[in-house]
Order: C-alpha cells, then sequence, then structure tokens
C-alpha cells in the first residue's frame, strides 16, 4: 500500500469511525414491516399519498399521484415507485409520494429500506422522513427538521447521499449535516439503505457502509428537532434545483423496493 493510499485510510477511519459503533442485530426488535409479497397498489394500512404538482419547493416537474398503479404498484416481491413522461396535472411527469404519516408513524429505532435506485438523468429518487405533526403548508422548513437516508441524482450517477436539516444546518447555507459514499451498482443491484435514530445520535448506512453520524449536541430544537414522531417518506422526484437537466429520452424510470423494515431496541 502507497503511503497516499495508507493516509486516505486514516482519513476515512478517523471520518467514520464513530458510526461503527451500532448495536448488534439481537439489540433490535421487529416492529412492522412490508415486504410487498401482494399485488396491488401499496398496503393501505401502511401507506397513504402526498399528492400534488406544485414544484414541492424545489422546482420539480413530476405531479405526484394517489392510488395510481401507474406509478405505484407491488408485484412479485417488489414495490414499484415509476416515474414516467406523459401530461397530468399540467405537468409533463407523473410520480408516486408514498407516506406512512398516521399510519406508521416513528419515533427513534431502526429503520431498513433495500432499494434499487432508477439511473437517468433527471430522476431523483429518496427514502426520508419529516415530523408527523406538520404540513408543507404550515411552512416552517427546515426549522422542523428533516432526515435523508438516502438520495441519488442521476446526474451523478451511484453517488449516495444522507442528510439531517434543521434551522441551524440546512442546506441553504450550505451549513446542514451530510455525507456522501460512492455505490458504482445502486442502479443495478439492490442495497439496504438505513437509519438509526436515537435521542442522542443519528446514524445512516449502505448495507454495512456508514454514511452518517450526527450527534446531539444538546443545545435545543434549531439544531435537534427529532425528538418527535416522523413519517417514512418513499418517492422519485424528476428535474428540480438538484435532479437538474432531464433525459427525456429515458422514461419511465423505477425505484424498486424490496421491503421496508423498521426495528426498536430491545432493552
Amino acid at each position: 500500500m502507497s503511503w497516499a493510499a495508507f493516509a486516505l485510510l486514516l482519513l476515512l477511519v478517523g471520518t467514520y469511525g464513530a458510526c461503527t459503533n451500532s448495536p448488534e442485530p439481537s439489540a433490535w426488535e421487529l416492529v412492522w414491516s412490508d415486504e410487498f409479497d401482494y399485488t396491488g397498489l401499496p398496503d393501505s394500512a401502511t401507506w397513504g399519498y402526498a399528492t400534488g404538482g406544485h414544484g414541492w419547493g424545489n422546482q420539480e416537474l413530476q405531479h405526484y399521484t394517489a392510488a395510481r398503479a401507474e406509478n405505484a404498484f407491488a408485484r412479485d416481491g417488489h414495490l414499484l415507485i415509476t416515474a414516467r413522461q406523459e401530461s397530468f396535472g399540467e405537468r409533463a411527469f407523473t410520480s408516486a409520494r408514498i407516506i406512512t404519516r398516521g399510519r406508521k408513524d416513528i419515533h427513534y429505532g431502526r429503520i431498513e429500506v433495500r432499494a434499487r435506485v432508477p439511473s437517468a438523468r433527471g430522476t431523483w429518487p429518496a427514502i426520508w422522513l419529516m415530523p408527523a405533526d406538520w404540513t408543507f403548508a404550515q411552512g416552517g422548513w427546515p426549522d422542523v427538521g428533516e432526515i435523508d437516508i438516502m438520495e441519488h441524482v442521476g446526474h451523478d450517477p451511484g453517488m449516495i447521499h444522507s442528510s439531517a436539516h434543521s434551522k441551524r444546518y440546512q442546506w441553504q447555507a450550505g451549513t446542514q449535516k451530510t455525507a456522501a459514499v460512492q455505490v458504482p451498482d445502486a442502479a443495478e443491484e439492490f442495497h439496504t439503505y438505513i437509519l438509526e435514530w436515537s435521542p442522542d445520535v443519528i446514524r445512516t448506512f449502505v448495507d454495512d457502509t456508514p454514511i452518517l453520524t450526527y450527534e446531539n449536541e444538546g443545545t435545543g430544537p434549531a439544531a435537534w428537532p427529532y425528538d418527535k414522531p416522523f413519517y417514512l417518506i418513499l418517492n422519485v422526484a424528476v428535474g428540480g434545483a438538484w435532479g437538474g437537466v432531464v433525459d427525456t429520452t429515458a422514461f419511465p424510470q423505477v425505484m424498486v423496493v424490496d421491503f421496508v423494515r423498521v426495528y426498536r431496541r430491545s432493552d
């Protein structure tokens, strides 16, 4: 090993070492899961829909639909969230944004989502959480808090991003708590995207690879608004502030989800 490679290894260990103190698997007990072992629309006992085509604060190009098999459908053990190029509600694309809000809200624990992301330029799939007691119409984002387990943009293939946003740490100011890791086959193979969330720390992983560690500073909700129930969101956005220029020849594009599993600490 060259000295440069050794120095890089030391840097990575120093950066991610705190992430490796994850509880052993035996410390977690399953609370609920969706294995998508059925055929049809997402299970309504677990999933609802966020709908509309107003740009979602990011100048996104899709209209999110509800209970529409063309955009969200389970079959053969997988959930397919599909972005399509088609006119709908004055938008040129459709997609789905399914949510557990009011059905399976989450307050601390471990979330595992095994998925394969779309690859085309202009796609912006995400696995993330927002507060259960808040709506976009109320405003106040990002003060209320947001946890992004996984984001991927098609113009930067294979780069998996994970972030936490709050009043003090937000992307508009370039201060968000964020990290990224290269997963070259993210669009070809399934990977498990993981959040471990406690009163003290947020940790994210791809499979066994740590991404982000954010420890509670103890300075209050401006930095740590993560002490209340959140709900899980799975979606594929099109274009927008980060999704960028869209390759319209590449649609439809699909995020394939193998399972969603939510655990809590057994102690």
